[in-house]
């Protein structure tokens, strides 16, 4: 068992549109901004309270940090809960309970007026601001997200760490095949080096977010996110500008997912486990070629 190799992140208070071009868009470098949200009407109302007075009579789908097995879908929630009854567990007690993409326009169009898509230099897909609920014992499994955007990913009322890897690491990080993830069964708080040796290889990149931080991740970067206590985020996505990245973020969503998701309906548990072995026979691979 061990801990893996960090970096903290550069931390900046403010940042002109044509330095974060140049120094973290370009270069695809990660970066946390502390004071983009200070002007927002949600710097000042976004907290859990704000949320539950809005909350009516909302029902939440929420998950926990069991990952899903057979063929179950990774989609399917193990409870759902009026949101209200969700934030007040947030506030009052730690739990692995959290929300995953609870989309805005959809569910409260209000908290729009609270917010703006800053000019910074990318161009933000408007139709999906989402917001991201997590309590004390909350983690998200590493993982990248499949439509490859570059991400502002703001946070509220809390705190959480989130550790970054580059894509330039996927190799050594046992990425699960046909999938966005990597092994499930890593400890991603205390790896074991000695089941996983690969992971020595890799360095991560960590930041500790308090409110009304602004995280930038880069387009495919892996995440893995930790809720210190209660709170919630949201991310505000750019889609790939690159070419390449883009076909691949194509065939992420119309075709590997829709293949993976197929397989698993008939095979359950043997693709599952089917993936893994892939998984850790590839990683191998790679780390025997480097030496």
């Amino acid at each position: 068992m061990g801990t893996f190799k960090t970096t903290p992140i550069s931390v900046l208070e403010q940042i002109t549109k044509e330095d974060f071009v140049s120094n973290y868009y370009k270069p695809q470098k990660p970066v946390l901004i502390k004071g983009l949200t200070k002007n927002w009407p949600a710097y000042d109302r976004w907290t859990l309270d704000y949320i539950q007075n809005k909350a009516g009579n909302q029902v939440v789908p929420l998950y926990n940090n069991e990952p899903a097995k057979d063929k179950q879908s990774v989609y399917a929630p193990v409870k759902e809960m009026k949101l209200a009854e969700y934030i007040e567990i947030l506030k009052t007690k730690p739990t692995d309970l959290r929300i995953f993409f609870y989309e805005i326009l959809k569910k409260m169009p209000e908290l729009i007026h609270d917010f703006d898509y800053p000019d910074i230099g990318l161009k933000f897909f408007k139709k999906l601001p989402a917001l991201f609920f997590g309590g004390g014992e909350s983690k998200v499994f590493m993982h990248y997200d499949i439509d490859l955007p570059d991400s502002m990913h703001f946070h509220f009322d809390g705190h959480k760490q989130v550790t970054l890897f580059s894509p330039k690491q996927t190799k050594y990080l046992y990425r699960v095949p046909h999938s966005i993830h990597n092994l499930e069964s890593i400890d991603m708080d205390n790896p074991d080096f000695e089941k996983y040796p690969a992971l020595e290889q890799v360095e991560g990149i960590t930041a500790t977010m308090e409110h009304g931080d602004a995280l930038y991740m880069p387009s495919g970067y892996w995440h893995y996110i930790k809720y210190l206590d209660g709170g919630f985020s949201m991310t505000l996505r750019a889609l790939p500008r690159n070419p390449k990245r883009f076909a691949n973020m194509l065939y992420n969503v119309v075709i590997m997912r829709n293949f993976d998701n197929f397989i698993r309906r008939y095979w359950g548990q043997k693709w599952l486990d089917y993936k893994d072995r892939s998984a850790i026979k590839k990683t191998h691979k790679n780390l025997m070629n480097l030496s």
